[in-house]
């Protein structure tokens, strides 16, 4: 069976039929969902569709996602990603040869390796003649990477795809502001010593003000922590159901951990350093504890805090694709098929964190699914509040009629199937990389038989 937990896409309880994921995209105005499906044996039902390719995970790995600062800060992106190719490499066997295309997404990007899958591919010993590039769409660039992926082999391109995502949040690129930037490339074109002391003549001290990158919208201008703080008062989410809602997540990811079923995790040996074993953001605490965190963004009424907030991360996953006759004929079990995938997109002001309720109908109704199909739920935590929020306009006839054009809502998750090995809360969330975690948002994912 498939876990639609874990990118490894193992250990899904007998009992399962379905899964259902769904991503928020918190840095731009689209998000994105995931179905992830797992059929009983005894089930006749499939998504297959006629005259198309039917394409398969092979499987998938990532290396421990760890607080930005921490053991991955003084390597650079690519060094990340390459660490998940290897350990891919390791855990399929796969030939380098046998693979016709790389796809990386990525957030921030470091401007010396700008096509990050480009130079990790070479750096896991990939042939120079294997072409790769890199995508982004916000947190949601490695699912961009994997449906990029199920494109080029449903069209007959490629047979077998790399499909991955990085993020080092430890060394985001800062830059010098627009006028000493301006100032230095026009030094750079002056031809004479009088054209040069002209320019310098010029400068002034706030030209050494630094432009610190954010978190933030660029139409809006707003962090995405506002956001999500504003969206937590929009749907009356408390301060308590946040804290309580991550205190969860971190308790269950903790379990998760401890139990071993977090295997998609593949040890990274920190060049200079320890070997890197597991995830080091998991945090169980207490609601006492919890309570004492101020507003980070919101200031002094907010509700959304370090501790209901996702954390800067580092890390990097990669996923093995393939052409079913081709996974067959190389002589693999794959984990699952890939079906359909659902991209919407919203105001990037006030609905900027409510992808997952635009795209559940959309994604159920075209794989033929209800609610009721669902055994399994997965949300990209970027906030307790987004996750409640989400909840309540899913449960909300009101919000479905008047904003989704809908005579009826959605419907409510119940809590007892929804992210039961924790979340981005708890796991990390390194934005390039967060979606190969999930096995892909905005796919439809069917177990492969037994």
């Amino acid at each position: 069976m498939t876990s639609i937990l874990t990118s490894t896409l193992k250990n899904l309880p007998n009992t399962s039929k379905w899964a259902l994921r769904f991503s928020v995209r918190p840095l731009s105005c689209s998000s994105q969902l995931l179905a992830a499906s797992a059929a009983q044996p005894k089930s006749k039902k499939t998504l297959a569709k006629p005259n198309m390719r039917n394409i398969v995970v092979v499987d998938g790995v990532r290396i421990p996602f760890l607080l930005s600062g921490t053991s991955y800060k003084d390597l650079m992106p690519h060094d990340l990603a390459r660490a998940a190719l290897l350990g891919l490499l390791q855990r399929t066997n796969v030939p380098k040869e046998v693979v016709d295309y790389i796809i990386f997404g990525t957030v921030i990007q470091e401007v010396k390796t700008s096509n990050v899958a480009r130079e990790a591919a070479l750096g896991a010993g990939f042939s120079d003649k294997t072409p790769a590039h890199t995508v982004t769409m916000a947190c949601i660039s490695s699912n961009q990477a994997m449906t990029t992926a199920v494109g080029l082999i449903a069209s007959g391109q490629s047979d077998v795809v790399v499909a991955g995502g990085v993020e080092l949040m430890s060394d985001v690129p800062i830059r010098h502001s627009r006028k000493m930037r301006k100032m230095m490339l026009d030094l750079n074109k002056a031809k004479t010593m009088g054209q040069r002391l002209s320019l310098l003549s010029k400068f002034r001290l706030n030209f050494l003000s630094p432009e610190l990158p954010a978190v933030a919208e660029f139409s809006t201008s707003e962090t995405m922590g506002h956001s999500a703080d504003r969206l937590a008062a929009a749907f009356a989410v408390s301060r308590l159901e946040q804290d309580e809602y991550a205190l969860r997540s971190h308790s269950l990811a903790k379990k998760a951990q401890d139990e071993g079923l977090l295997s998609d995790v593949v040890p990274f040996k920190v060049p200079g350093k320890d070997t890197v074993t597991k995830d080091n953001g998991i945090r169980p605490s207490s609601l006492d504890q919890l309570a004492k965190l101020k507003p980070a963004f919101i200031k002094p009424y907010g509700t959304v805090t370090a501790a209901n907030s996702s954390f800067l991360t580092d890390g990097a996953s990669a996923m093995l694709i393939m052409a079913e006759d081709k996974a067959l004929a190389l002589g693999y079990k794959p984990k699952a098929y890939l079906r359909d995938f659902v991209y919407v997109s919203q105001d990037p002001k006030d609905q900027l964190l409510l992808g997952p309720t635009y795209a559940t109908p959309k994604v159920l109704e075209k794989a033929g699914l209800t609610m009721t199909d669902i055994d399994v739920f997965e949300f990209h935590e970027a906030f307790s509040g987004q996750i409640l929020a989400n909840f309540k306009a899913m449960d909300s006839d009101w919000f479905a009629q008047n904003y989704m054009g809908r005579k009826t809502k959605v419907g409510l998750l119940p809590l007892e199937k929804f992210n039961i090995w924790g979340g981005s809360l708890s796991l990390g969330h390194p934005f390039g990389a967060t979606g190969c975690r999930l096995v892909g948002h905005a796919m439809i994912v069917e177990a492969y038989p037994k």
